[in-house]
């Protein structure tokens, strides 16, 4: 850091001693209550089945948007197959999974179904080695089950070209570590004073200031949050994903981050936007099971249609926001089938009065489901 510069909040002669104008967080924090009484609300009218398939969305989007702030795009299907197969939820057919996508679910599902096991080095470890199995990130290889030794220089965060970077954020050095993640462990086993949704703001600003791993820390700071979500919602089963709507607003979420870490220790400004992106993300999560009660009607209108594999499959993906539009050619390639046995399967679901064509004809005829709202 140049001299003149403002000095990052680790380096306060207080740190860590956070500080917040509760009075200023009260309307977020009543906001945020108001809105986890809704969702929860409408939770309470619909049966079991379908509050799992509604925390198989939540907890599938979460893994996925986790990931995509980090720049990794994971296979939905294989996210959404790997988190059924562990919850023991019923999807049918479950998609092939690979090692990438299986070590981020064991990290968010541990987090959360075992909120209430202490947070310790070892756990941290142990995501950290499940989010690299092969011990390397791209092509540099990690340490894994050790915190980071800053062999290379100091950890920092920055962008743009290799000759012209910037700096935005630079963490502790590695030989402070152990004593930061220390105090940082032992306040978040303790019965503290913070109002629970404040001290999961504070364990995700508190990590992923500390920065502690060579890579992935972005990614286990907001599983941290996580765990301390399912602890102030007194429930490990999850029904909205703060991942999700941190990555609809990933811009302000790193200028936001920025300003606290060059800060002082007082925290008010980022509480307020941790709170507000809570309170938008359980709004978000009314959308989700409003598609998961649609597609429970569906099937419960035709569950005595007897139809074949690849017709569910497909209106599955329909019924899931299918991107783009569906025309005969790209049914045959998603169901791995000819052509003409693709026509004959929309044929079928055409008479049945499944499926409606568009107005378009020709090659670029696609389809819909009838009767289906937008």
């Amino acid at each position: 850091m140049k001299s003149g510069e403002q000095p990052y909040i680790w380096q306060a002669s207080d740190w860590p001693n956070w500080c917040y104008d509760i009075a200023k967080l009260a309307r977020p924090l009543a906001d945020v209550s108001r809105a986890q009484g809704l969702l929860m609300g409408r939770l309470a009218d619909v049966g079991m089945a379908l509050r799992d398939q509604a925390s198989l969305s939540a907890l599938t989007e979460d893994v996925v948007k986790t990931s995509e702030i980090e720049g990794e795009q994971l296979n939905v299907e294989s996210v959404r197959s790997s988190i059924a197969r562990r919850l023991g939820v019923d999807i049918g057919a479950l998609a092939p999974v690979d090692r990438n996508v299986e070590g981020v679910v064991e990290m968010v599902l541990d987090a959360t179904t075992h909120c209430d096991a202490p947070l310790t080095a070892t756990r941290l470890f142990g995501w950290h080695a499940a989010l690299f199995p092969t011990g390397y990130s791209g092509l540099t290889r990690i340490s894994l089950g050790t915190w980071r030794d800053d062999a290379t220089g100091p950890m920092q965060v920055v962008s743009g070209p290799v000759h012209r970077q910037r700096v935005h954020y630079q963490a502790p050095p590695a030989e402070q570590l152990a004593a930061e993640t220390s105090q940082f462990l032992n306040w978040a086993n303790a019965i503290t004073t913070e109002p629970s949704l404040v001290k999961a703001g504070l364990a995700h600003l508190w990590f992923v200031t500390l920065h502690p791993f060579d890579d992935g820390n972005g990614r286990i700071a907001r599983a941290v949050g996580d765990l301390f979500l399912a602890r102030a919602d007194g429930s490990p089963q999850r029904f909205y994903s703060l991942s999700a709507q941190i990555q609809r607003e990933r811009n302000a979420y790193y200028d936001v981050l920025e300003v606290t870490q060059r800060g002082s220790l007082d925290v008010t400004d980022w509480l307020a936007w941790f709170l507000g992106t809570l309170q938008r993300a359980l709004d978000s999560a009314q959308l989700t099971l409003a598609a998961v009660l649609i597609k429970a009607r569906f099937w419960q209108r035709w569950a005595t249609t007897p139809l074949n594999e690849r017709q569910v499959k497909l209106l599955n993906r329909l019924l899931d926001g299918f991107d783009g539009k569906l025309t005969s050619s790209k049914w045959a390639g998603i169901a791995k089938c000819s052509p003409d046995t693709a026509l004959r399967d929309i044929s079928e679901l055409l008479t049945l009065g499944v499926l409606k064509k568009s107005a378009s004809g020709g090659r670029s005829t696609s389809y819909g489901l009838k009767d289906f709202p937008d």
